[in-house]
């Protein structure tokens, strides 16, 4: 187990994850032939819509082999609609590399990706890419790590070279100069220091040192005695530091040009986590709620998280999973501890891109494809039904957009609810639901291009014509005041009839309080197998809010008193009476419309700074930051979403086509009173 990495490759979107893991699969002889994402070849980005967008969509998981290390690797998107896909894998791995541009340095997906790491506690090592750019600077991407990102980073290389002459780089550990002659994969060879470097390699040397005997004892008395301190001791330290996520060692390199892959494999074998490096984790007993600890063992009970679903035209549905403990044969009944029911694993693989290779059990610590599993979704555990353990499900944000979708022919009708049924298994940030009001089926997402994707393959990989409506924001409602509401339900029909009575109090929390459900009934007064229908019919009532039908959300609901009737009181009533009372709150509450906010980056060259920031301004953007940087300027800040459709167009028209943006939802906040009233008009 020592030596098996689970790692991914994390960045903002054209930072060159999938360039650097294609490399990786050539120098470790997974392939013989090194694949491009221009040329829409790279093994990695299998879907066709991958290899024409040249994106990657969905997280591909592959095994390699390096100097008797098993790596199972997982590249990421970079692209902020699919950040689910870095989510879920974060979520099961034990190491990441993460990617940045050496022009561009940290960018607002670097953002993202790096709290995602951090709410996982991921430990990582960093890898600037593109050093042979016009405008690459290595140094300059080490201080945008530290200062955007508050990480302890600093290089244990130095490039050699800039720019266009980029040739390698300075081993600040072994102190040994290594180039690369030409632009073929080859190995780097041995060579002279550069003159001119020798103060910069002793000063970041010097600094190295500095930082590892800040979380290495050993290396600190040798430092402070003036010991010479040997690479191993050097690597033990920095191997400490990495897996303690209080130091990330920084490398530099050019994969589009083959360079800085093999030291880049190296660095993963020494500093990355093995599985056994790992704590235990941490889960609970379903039956009783207990904590429970799994240790990546496998004389341990099984367990394992499934982290994804895909729809394989192979083999149908396979279930990705990561075994935190035990082992399983192919063929044997599992536990879902999840749903509560039983499963069986009819056959196990190790993935390599879209292709499979058959093995013949689950070990603790890896990653693999199971085929079989009918019922096991995205965030489920599998384990063995006589030791049941509920391990923590990745956490994902909520859609923002939204469309309608509906079939072109009655023929089409089934095809179409079976395709959006498995792309949601799928994907959970991909939301279906009927709308009853309008009669349209709509479908939520993380964007226009997530929903853009998703209607392709329906239209591809389950031959669905549909029409698809102009996208809609996703808005919410929520109460401004804090009120006392009653709710009486009470039916008479001759024999048994219905009583319900509750009492309660809701107040607004703050933005992405979420739903707080209290029980303050003291006394009996509404008995206590009843207190779960109250909470029942608040969330369903809240599905639907009173200005324009939108969910309501940020809102606390106590159940403070009532009353019961010992032959005619039910849970259904309990549940009506505290839809009921939900439903006069919301009308009494001063309810409000919020729309999201998402959080901009836009880069533009400097001659149109003022056409893009006026153009921001007609659409409500916030600007918080204009920071200038050679010839490009950033504006960085927040702009309502029903803005942003179709801005990419613009944006390019405003710019001879030289400008970018990204976008990553920010929060929900209010929307302004007039435009309010428009909305609740149209509705």
């Amino acid at each position: 187990m020592e030596n098996i990495r689970n790692i991914g490759f994390i960045a903002h979107i054209d930072a060159g994850k999938t360039t650097v893991t294609e490399r990786v699969l050539f120098f470790t002889g997974r392939t013989y032939k090194v694949g491009s994402v221009d040329e829409g070849t790279a093994v990695m980005d299998w879907m066709p819509q991958e290899q024409e967008r040249g994106i990657t969509i969905t997280s591909a998981a592959t095994a390699v082999f390096w100097k008797d290390h098993q790596l199972n690797i997982i590249d990421t998107p970079g692209h902020v609609d699919f950040t689910a896909e870095v989510e879920r894998s974060l979520r099961v791995l034990d190491g990441a590399i993460v990617i940045f541009d050496a022009v561009a340095g940290v960018q607002p997906q670097s953002e993202t990706v790096w709290r995602q790491a951090n709410r996982y506690g991921v430990p990582r090592i960093a890898f600037v890419n593109k050093m042979e750019r016009v405008g690459s600077d290595f140094l300059r991407a080490i201080e945008t790590i530290n200062k955007r990102l508050e990480a302890n980073a600093f290089p244990i290389q130095l490039p050699i070279g800039e720019e266009g002459n980029f040739t390698g780089f300075f081993d600040l550990i072994e102190l040994k100069a290594w180039y690369y002659h030409g632009d073929e994969p080859v190995e780097p060879v041995e060579g002279n220091t550069p003159e001119g470097m020798e103060n910069q390699i002793a000063q970041w040397r010097e600094h190295l040192i500095e930082k590892v005997a800040e979380v290495d004892d050993q290396v600190l008395e040798k430092y402070l005695e003036g010991q010479e301190i040997s690479v191993e001791e050097l690597n033990n330290g920095l191997r400490k530091g990495t897996l303690a996520n209080s130091i990330v060692p920084v490398l530099c390199g050019a994969a589009l040009k083959h360079k800085g892959i093999q030291p880049l494999l190296n660095a993963i074998v020494k500093y990355l986590p093995s599985p056994s490096d790992v704590p235990p984790v941490d889960g609970e007993d379903p039956n009783t709620g207990e904590v429970i600890q799994r240790a990546p063992d496998l004389s341990d009970p099984f367990s394992a998280i499934a982290f994804k679903v895909a729809v394989d035209p192979y083999v149908g549905r396979l279930t990705y999973i990561r075994a935190y403990s035990g082992t399983m044969k192919a063929g044997s009944a599992v536990y879902n501890a999840t749903k509560g029911h039983r499963e069986r694993i009819s056959r196990v693989v190790i993935m390599h891109s879209d292709k499979r290779e058959e093995v013949e059990d689950i070990q603790a610590g890896h990653i693999y494809g199971v085929i079989g599993l009918k019922d096991t979704f995205t965030g489920d555990t599998i384990c063995a039904q006589d030791s049941q353990v509920v391990l923590e499900p990745p956490q994902f944000p909520s859609p923002v957009i939204s469309v309608s979708v509906e079939p072109r022919s009655q023929a089409d009708q089934e095809k179409l609810e079976e395709a959006l049924r498995k792309l949601a298994e799928e994907d959970p940030t991909f939301l279906v639901r009927y709308d009853r009001e309008t009669g349209q089926t709509l479908i939520s997402g993380m964007g226009e291009l997530h929903l853009e994707v998703l209607v392709d393959r329906m239209k591809r990989e389950f031959n669905v014509q549909a029409n698809v409506g102009k996208p809609r924001v996703a808005y919410r409602e929520t109460i401004t005041k804090p009120i006392r509401v009653e709710g009486r339900f009470v039916r008479q029909s001759g024999g048994r009839g219905q009583f319900g009575h509750v009492w309660l109090e809701i107040e607004p929390l703050e933005r992405t309080g979420g739903y707080v459900f209290e029980n303050k009934i003291v006394g009996g007064v509404v008995p206590r197998e009843y207190i779960p229908a109250v909470d029942s019919g608040v969330k369903e009532a809240m599905d639907n809010g009173v200005l324009a039908g939108y969910p309501v959300v940020d809102m606390k609901v106590a159940l403070v008193d009532g009353s019961f009737h010992p032959v005619d009181s039910s849970e259904i009533a309990f549940k009506i009476a505290g839809s009921m009372a939900l439903k006069e709150g919301l009308q009494k509450g001063r309810s409000i419309l919020l729309e999201p906010y998402m959080q901009f980056e836009v880069t533009t060259p400097a001659e149109f700074l003022g056409d893009v920031l006026g153009d921001l301004n007609s659409r409500r953007a916030r600007v918080m930051q204009v920071e200038g940087e050679g010839e490009y300027q950033y504006i960085r800040g927040t702009i309502p979403l029903g803005e942003t459709f179709g801005y990419t167009t613009t944006l390019r028209s405003l710019t001879q086509g030289r400008a970018s943006q990204s976008m990553e939802f920010s929060s929900y906040e209010q929307v302004p009173e007039a435009m309010a009233q428009q909305l609740l008009v149209k509705v």
